[in-house]
């Protein structure tokens, strides 16, 4: 059985993930920077402060696979984001390798490629165009899937998470939305 590690698990993606993927994955391990509201006894809960390699080495150790959604999710002063989201992220994938780990999913944004004009059709292999420094961020942990996955052979997925929910917010949100359920579907 597979023993993954959701971070993040504490924020507004992850509190709805981690009881979608307990059926998926019994043996889920849980982190973030905070202990999450309404912890279930059945789940595991490991603290860690994702720019402290020490800390994320500890969080990381006898795991298969993570499931990346830890760090600041939206635009915010670049001191936060630098620790969080790049060093964080760096600490991350740094620390499965080390580890051993088979596999890494990243919670990306569709804010890497923010720039282009809304009418403009994109691909996935398109270069990236952050529109904030959030969104440099995710270019960044993209990128770093990449080297780890090139360099080192650990199986990265990157998804480009934009509208999470039930439902769309609205009718522009729409090309950008995705169910929990189908992120789960994603993930497996």
């Amino acid at each position: 059985m597979a023993r993954i590690l959701l971070t993040g698990a504490a924020g507004g993606i992850g509190t709805r993930l981690r009881k979608l993927l307990k059926p998926v994955y019994p043996d889920l391990r849980l982190s973030d920077i905070t202990k999450p509201a309404e912890l279930h006894p059945d789940e595991t809960f490991l603290a860690a402060d994702l720019a402290r390699i020490d800390e994320v080495e500890k969080i990381v150790d006898g795991i298969d696979g993570i499931i990346h959604l830890g760090g600041i999710s939206g635009e915010a002063p670049w001191e936060g984001i630098l620790q969080s989201n790049i060093i964080g992220c760096y600490n991350l994938f740094e620390a499965a390798r080390r580890k051993s780990v088979q596999r890494v999913v990243f919670a990306s944004s569709n804010h890497a490629v923010g720039f282009y004009p809304r009418h403009h059709h994109i691909g996935v292999d398109v270069t990236v165009r952050p529109d904030s420094r959030y969104g440099v961020s995710k270019a960044f942990g993209e990128a770093l899937g990449s080297l780890y996955a090139d360099k080192h052979g650990l199986r990265v997925l990157c998804l480009r998470i934009g509208n999470f929910g039930d439902k769309p917010l609205d009718k522009r949100r729409l090309s950008i939305w995705v169910k929990p359920e189908d992120l789960v579907q994603l993930i497996r």
